[in-house]
């Protein structure tokens, strides 16, 4: 079992660049077998907050009653300097994800990291249409109405526009 708690990540599975060949993704995959079949997987956004952990600790007790159900963390950044992505994208998301992680590995959880700069819900949905995930948990910070609807949240934005369930965690 590896250590998830670990400052340095490990080396990326994956890595994604736009066409000037800056980095704009990575993945990195946990210590479990990943495989599962098409639509069986959940994707969970996290961000390091309470209510992002929240959101796994729901998305593990959902996937314990799949069988056979993987979990796709994603962790997205906000957008980065090509030298800055380079050198701090994989750092940031370990560190942010380092208590989903464990989280998910405590329960022998099969786990993806997904590692993405870019606005929040955009990212979001579009990592969960990639992945083929059947559904998205994302943690509510839970806003009121007026803020929300002067702010806006990542969650009502994500249920907006993705075309698979969306489970809001509070």
């Amino acid at each position: 079992m590896s250590d998830t708690t670990a400052v340095v990540p490990p080396t990326p599975s994956g890595v994604e660049r736009d066409a000037d060949g800056r980095l704009v993704g990575l993945v990195v995959d946990g210590p479990l077998p990943f495989a599962t079949a098409a639509g069986n997987s959940w994707l969970v956004a996290i961000d390091g907050s309470a209510h992002s952990l929240r959101a796994a600790a729901a998305a593990a007790r959902l996937a314990g009653q799949m069988p056979g159900c993987a979990l796709h963390l994603l962790n997205v950044e906000p957008w980065l300097s090509k030298e800055a992505a380079e050198h701090e994208l994989a750092q940031r998301a370990w560190t942010t994800t380092a208590a989903a992680r464990a989280l998910l590995d405590a329960g022998s959880h099969p786990w993806r990291l997904h590692v993405a700069m870019g606005e929040t819900a955009e990212r979001i949905v579009a990592v969960a249409q990639s992945t083929g995930c059947g559904g998205i948990v994302i943690g509510s910070h839970g806003l009121g109405a007026i803020e929300s609807l002067l702010l806006g949240s990542v969650a009502a934005q994500v249920i907006r526009t993705s075309t698979v369930p969306v489970l809001v965690v509070r």
